[in-house]
């Protein structure tokens, strides 16, 4: 039987003394979000996915990794029960805050990790935290990140067509956390390519399931390539952090 990851161990169990040893000047946050996805993915589907990578970047590059980021900007999502959020210059006073903790304790660099697209003001907190500390900020995955991942677990659909509660987080979830994916993703896809208004009028204009993409591709063996490709791929933002 395949082995899944455990949900305790998508976050750090590390002492004080653990990371006075590892001296990492690199830092890896998570940020998910509490939202709906679908009937048959968890509301904490993006924090699971920002953990499960942040923990297997962690495995391999010396980083410090911190607890994720839980509830973040999820509006899009507000026509369904269960989803929260918390504003724009909230998660933005939050990162900075958690980047000003870090650099009075030595770890002069912070990677966010981010499971949710809503995020775009993530965005604008590495372009402003740059401008004023230099190059010690970076935001990862980026959508070049995610079409290789894509490409690499050989995915049928892209990020467009494929937006939300897809082939690719359940590929991700079937990976990481299978106990979490209940029944139904054989039978919901939803086809949506067309949104328009999507910023103003929120996801439920164009999904009456909440699910914009194909979940009924979604495989174990996918997710897993997905995730290794994006291991990889946070090599080239770490030289960028620190060169």
């Amino acid at each position: 039987m395949r082995k899944c990851i455990s949900l305790i161990n998508l976050i750090t169990g590390a002492t004080a003394e653990d990371e006075r040893h590892r001296n990492a000047d690199v830092a890896v946050l998570p940020v998910g979000s509490f939202e709906q996805h679908g009937p048959y993915l968890p509301l904490v589907t993006d924090t699971v996915v920002a953990c499960a990578i942040a923990h297997q970047v962690a495995g391999v590059y010396p980083v410090m990794l911190l607890p994720p980021i839980t509830i973040s900007c999820s509006h899009e999502h507000a026509a369904w029960r269960g989803t929260v959020s918390i504003g724009a210059r909230t998660l933005h006073q939050l990162v900075e805050d958690v980047a000003g903790s870090l650099r009075r304790s030595g770890v002069e660099r912070l990677i966010l990790i981010n499971g949710h697209g809503g995020n775009y003001v993530l965005s604008n907190v590495v372009q402003e935290y740059t401008a004023a500390h230099g190059p010690t900020m970076s935001l990862f995955p980026t959508g070049r990140d995610w079409q290789k991942a894509r490409a690499d677990a050989a995915m049928t659909t892209d990020g467009h067509e494929d937006m939300h509660a897809g082939e690719l987080e359940t590929s991700l979830l079937l990976h990481v956390a299978p106990e979490l994916v209940r029944a139904g993703n054989e039978t919901a896809d939803w086809v949506a390519d067309d949104r328009p208004h999507l910023l103003t009028l929120g996801i439920s204009a164009y999904t009456l399931s909440g699910v914009i993409g194909r979940p009924s591709l979604g495989t174990a063996e996918k997710g897993k390539a997905a995730l290794d490709s994006l291991t990889a791929s946070f090599a080239a933002h770490l030289r960028a952090v620190k060169p």
